[in-house]
């Protein structure tokens, strides 16, 4: 039967690296812990930009994808989803609220798991929402070629209920008198739960959901302003490349989670690193265009319109486009190709 034995973390003796990084997230943690925002309306804009980034990335990591249009208009304008896809980018968008607003009251039990499942796909016409899975799952991989091959077989349906419970309760053994590093547990408990894959459908998406609510119960809250389903979005390939590597010889005990906590930790320090640079706009007074030149001056080679709306979220497209133009007039940056092949590099 497979175990859950996060005893042996307990003095296990980690590398260079993983303590490298674990000391620069309690550095950018302590350091924007003390930063005194200027505007709740500029700290609510940067929210709701890493909310819809996080809602977007999240889903499309799983192939479910709409327009850019439709997703500003049902998840800002309460626009009625139209087929399954945007059903469960809608279902997203809820349970992120939930976590982002009460995870203090959100334990970690199966019973809230299966609860946090149900409203991920409350809107969906399926009846999977809310219940284990009822027949064997597959982890696969489609090759170049078109040819589908499983690279990992889950737990079988009748393992899973056990299986979660053991999970829940050994990560909460550990995780409440502070056992185990929790920027350790949380990956340990990710891949452990993605290999049960407890689910027919949504394994992924609330294994993200838990990463965040997991970081929130620490106090590491940074997935609130920086998404940090985007960033897994974009190394997605190393993600997966990270959890094939630390699910071998799992059914045996003998998994090697090294890898995948090393890509976690990575993924939390970058969202540290972003939201430091974001912060600039939301605790200095400055005017826009300030903030704008500010922020192209920490861009290397070339950058595009979006990449400064995504660094000042604070600011709108236009108020960007305007900066943009202002510091072409003076010579500060160049322009280069047209339309949707536009970016810029410093001069």
């Amino acid at each position: 039967m497979k175990q859950f034995n996060y005893a042996k973390y307990k003095d296990f003796h980690w590398d260079n690296e993983i303590l490298g990084y674990i000391s620069q997230i309690h550095e950018y943690k302590g350091q924007l812990s003390n930063i005194k925002i200027n505007s709740n309306a500029k700290i609510g804009r940067l929210v709701e930009s890493a909310k819809i980034q996080s809602v977007v990335s999240s889903n499309k990591i799983e192939g479910i994808i709409t327009t850019s249009t439709r997703f500003s208009q049902i998840l800002t304008n309460g626009a009625a989803p139209k087929n399954r896809d945007e059903k469960e980018i809608l279902g997203y968008r809820d349970v992120l609220n939930m976590i982002n607003e009460s995870y203090n009251y959100i334990p970690v039990k199966s019973s809230y798991i299966l609860q946090l499942h149900r409203e991920l796909f409350k809107y969906s016409p399926t009846s999977i929402g809310g219940k284990f899975k009822n027949v064997q799952n597959y982890i696969s991989e489609t090759k170049a070629d078109g040819n589908s091959v499983v690279r990992f077989q889950p737990l079988d349906p009748f393992e899973t209920p056990d299986a979660v419970d053991r999970l829940c309760e050994e990560f909460n053994i550990f995780s409440s008198k502070f056992y185990v590093e929790p920027l350790i547990l949380i990956p340990i408990f990710i891949l452990d739960f993605l290999c049960i894959h407890p689910f027919n459908d949504g394994n992924g998406r609330l294994s993200r959901l838990l990463t965040l609510l997991l970081l929130y119960k620490f106090d590491y809250n940074v997935g609130k302003f920086v998404s940090i389903e985007k960033i897994i979005e974009e190394t997605k390939t190393d993600y997966y490349n990270a959890l094939q590597s630390s699910s071998v010889n799992w059914f045996e005990n003998k998994n090697d989670p090294t890898n995948f906590i090393k890509y976690m930790l990575q993924v939390i320090l970058k969202a540290y690193k972003d939201f430091a640079l974001k912060s600039k706009t939301l605790t200095e007074n400055k005017s826009a265009l300030s903030a704008v030149q500010e922020i192209v001056k920490t861009q290397i080679g070339k950058f595009t319109k979006a990449n400064i709306c995504e660094l000042c979220p604070t600011l709108s497209e236009t108020t960007i486009e305007r900066c943009l133009k202002q510091l072409l007039d003076k010579g500060i940056i160049k322009k280069h190709g047209e339309k949707r092949s536009t970016y810029y590099t410093r001069n």
